[in-house]
């Protein structure tokens, strides 16, 4: 058998459980990633089921980024005996042990001194590496391997991972896409092509479509706010706690920093339905909390405007009218609150995709009443409360929604807001494929749903023909 050998542990069947393993002998590996397959993907039990595959020779887990698919699960990596490091970029370091900690509080034990036990454990093994620089991973003679991460775009910390191995006389470079954002980040740079590739590891969780043409989705997003406030209603935006949470608090900062600004220059409009000064922004999960203020501390990973706000003087993630919300109790007099009085106010809470966490109160207390509405700004998979709820935008008469057993009628308003993907769609894909100095001759698609991946060989195979080149898309 030659060397480098791609196996695939997970990431193949569909768009989550990233899990890539590049032997690079008979008895030396890498991993890249160690993700749980979520939603529609996952077996019943996936959260703790055993590793399933072996995991002697693994030299490195080199982590994309800290999402769950593509880190949950590591904890069953470790429970087979793996003790070497877990290497990823220096924010993903910081952000790392706050994911794996709460998926432990869910689905393993949140008896505190077992929690800060497996904390310490997993801080123990992570190495963080800086951007853009070659870590050298193996040296001997016959062999030698290193690494390097570059920025992905997707989320803070988010990096594609560049292998580079000498084999004897041969030289060969296998890149790992991770998940690869939309360049449209309003706090993040976008993602540059790698310069060389001989193998391309790329995802194709849009590889067959086109983002819509939003616009600006600020203006969108401000233009929603004001006619879902405009009867005195609380806005509920179900956020995933880490990437989508911080990029809407930027934003919404900006809208509330250009009201401040209009005002002083004059009075309001005779028209103006909502004092904007006096709007409540509401931080309803703990996890986003603690993660919002990681974001904050690393602001010189942030782009160019983003810290541009802060030399302002600003603080775009932990602006004046932010409130965050922290004990459950707190929690259930906001909900208590804002369902008796007519105050209006926008709440972000978690879960994305209204499957638990705190968002399921608000929704049992204020999906009744047309006062309310509820925002989607990311995907619902489909068997989710928030697919049921976003099912029934603009449909006449009332649509019942079964939460924890119990049905609950749909009155709220219901408003899906685009323009918020995080992830890359074909033209991003095919521009990160096939732009850099010597594009991959190999692509192996991963990471998407089977027409996806079909319509993205498709793509990659059209763009490299009319540059002349030759390549072969696979698909495990």
């Amino acid at each position: 058998m030659e060397y480098p050998v791609l196996s695939h542990h997970g990431g193949t069947r569909g768009v989550t459980g990233s899990c890539h393993q590049l032997h690079l002998d008979p008895s030396t590996s890498l991993l890249i990633d160690c993700g749980l397959e979520q939603g529609a993907d996952a077996a019943s039990g996936a959260e703790s089921a055993p590793l399933g595959f072996n995991s002697q020779g693994i030299q490195a887990l080199v982590i994309t980024h800290v999402h769950l698919d593509h880190v949950g699960r590591i904890p069953a990596l470790l429970a087979a005996g793996y003790r070497g490091p877990i290497l990823c970029s220096e924010p993903s370091a910081r952000l790392l042990p706050l994911v794996l900690e709460d998926a432990y509080k869910l689905s393993i034990s949140s008896e505190p001194a077992a929690v800060a036990r497996y904390s310490d454990f997993v801080r123990e093994l992570i190495v963080p590496l800086p951007f853009e620089r070659w870590h050298c991973l193996i040296e001997r003679p016959g062999l030698s391997c290193r690494i390097r991460l570059q920025r992905a775009g997707h989320l803070l910390g988010s990096a594609y991972v560049e292998c580079d191995m000498q084999h004897e006389q041969t030289n060969t470079r296998y890149v790992f896409s991770g998940d690869l954002g939309a360049g449209d980040n309003p706090l993040l740079r976008p993602v540059q092509p790698p310069e060389r590739a001989d193998v391309l590891v790329l995802e194709s969780t849009y590889g067959d479509r086109l983002h819509p043409l939003v616009g600006d989705r600020v203006q969108q997003l401000e233009a929603a706010i004001d006619r879902a406030l405009a009867d005195q209603g609380t806005l509920l935006i179900p956020a995933f706690s880490l990437g989508r949470t911080q990029e809407m608090l930027y934003e919404l900062e900006g809208i509330l920093h250009r009201k401040a600004l209009l005002n002083k220059a004059g009075p309001a409009p005779a028209d103006e339905s909502l004092d904007w000064s006096q709007l409540p922004i509401i931080l309803d999960s703990p996890l986003a909390q603690r993660i919002t203020d990681v974001y904050r501390e690393l602001h010189g990973y942030w782009n160019a405007d983003a810290q541009a706000r802060l030399a302002e003087g600003r603080d775009p993630l932990g602006f004046s009218q932010l409130v965050s919300v922290d004990t459950h109790a707190r929690h259930q007099q906001v909900v208590n609150y804002l369902k008796s009085t007519g105050r209006p106010a926008i709440v972000i809470a978690g879960n994305g995709m209204c499957s638990g966490g705190r968002i399921v109160n608000y929704l049992k207390a204020m999906l009744g009443d047309p006062r309310h509405e509820v925002m989607f700004v990311g995907y619902q998979a489909k068997g989710t409360p928030g697919a049921v709820i976003q099912a029934s935008e603009g449909v006449q008469g009332f649509v019942q929604l079964d939460l924890d057993g119990q049905l609950y009628e749909i009155r709220a308003k219901v408003l899906t807001l685009g323009g918020y993907s995080g992830h890359a769609d074909q033209a991003g894909l095919l521009a990160f494929a096939s732009r850099g100095k010597e594009p991959a001759g190999r692509v192996v698609l991963v990471h998407g749903d089977a027409g996806a991946k079909v319509a993205l060989r498709r793509a990659i195979e059209a763009a490299f023909s009319q540059q002349g080149r030759k390549v072969t898309v696979s698909v495990p």
